[in-house]
């Protein structure tokens, strides 16, 4: 006997111009702008292992990042990180492609959770959805999410595709991956949502990914505010990689990875080694799958704790300095 499912025909939508916005697009700053100083050990190391591994051996750079990471303005630098050549695969949750999209279209994106969460109204807003309808026909020619909504941003001249990150992908032949958990996102809620073309064009991007990842010798893996999707998914992307490189007697083993987030470690708590069960911080994905386990084999890997409006535009621009002297 089938359970019941919610009736999802009785859902107000409401359209995004009621909406109040907690970000504009004007946070979105211009890689000449002056940004937040940020200093670290890690950022000339790591901006040196990107120059050398797309300069000199033509590897995999590969750019994981949460969706706060959009929220905070970074766009620009990613994209021109992008343009130059210097990462040359994106990566993102499905919050990530929202808050992009939602940039592009109307300049501002985020809502109050504790707002709209009491009222009933989170995440259902009528432009929002609109992912939904271009996911559906993305899937009819098996097309990845990211390239989609890229391409419907760009194509359809969105008011601000130039500082949209999937958009400049679609435009520039640079894959930009999307890969969403079902039910965590806003647009899940909505009548017009269909999981199956949902599938079908993640995991599309997930195979686009694990392709990138089978260039990661000598390539470099940056993890930046993803703490689920971003280990989880590089986790068994390089498992598929290295399946196929061991069946050819090659390997993939050395190669940089890096984790910028906000949790408190350091070098002193021996993050190359994954924590004791113990320790709470045992279940913080990104420490013991990409700073531990996956770089035993010969990889190195880096933390730097600090915010993301600091810590992305410091390591591009060291990145853009030391690549200028090439």
């Amino acid at each position: 006997m089938p359970f019941e499912k919610f009736d999802r025909s009785q859902l107000n939508l409401l359209p995004l111009e009621e909406r109040i916005h907690d970000i504009n697009i004007d946070i979105i700053k211009d890689i000449n702008d002056e940004i937040p100083p940020f200093d670290h050990p890690a950022i000339p190391i790591l901006a040196e292992k990107i120059v050398k591994a797309r300069r000199e051996y033509d590897a995999t750079v590969l750019m994981m990042y949460g969706a706060h990471v959009i929220r905070s303005g970074n766009g620009l630098f990613m994209i021109e990180l992008m343009k130059r050549g210097l990462v040359n695969h994106f990566a993102t949750n499905g919050a990530g492609s929202i808050h992009d999209f939602e940039f592009a279209l109307i300049g501002n994106t985020c809502e109050s959770v504790a707002k709209y969460i009491s009222e009933g109204q989170f995440g259902l807003w009528k432009e929002t959805g609109i992912i939904n309808d271009i996911i559906k026909e993305a899937a009819k020619e098996d097309l990845g999410w990211g390239e989609a909504i890229g391409r419907y941003i760009w194509e359809n001249n969105l008011p601000y595709r130039e500082k949209s990150v999937l958009a400049m992908g679609y435009h520039l032949g640079v894959p930009c991956t999307v890969h969403i958990g079902i039910g965590n996102d806003i647009i899940h809620e909505h009548p017009n949502c269909d999981g199956a073309a949902m599938g079908i064009c993640s995991y599309n991007d997930f195979l686009i990914y694990t392709k990138s990842i089978e260039k990661l010798e000598h390539g470099v893996f940056l993890d930046i505010g993803s703490a689920v999707a971003g280990p989880e998914v590089y986790l068994k992307a390089l498992a598929m990689a290295r399946n196929v490189a061991h069946q050819k007697g090659e390997k993939i083993a050395d190669f940089t990875t890096a984790v910028f987030d906000l949790l408190a470690i350091d070098e002193t708590d021996g993050y190359n080694a994954a924590p004791s069960k113990s320790d709470p911080r045992y279940y913080f994905r990104p420490w013991k799958t990409i700073l531990a386990r996956t770089v035993a084999d010969g990889g190195q890997s880096f933390y730097v704790r600090g915010e993301h409006n600091k810590t992305v535009p410091n390591l591009a621009r060291k990145v853009f300095e030391l690549d200028a002297k090439k």
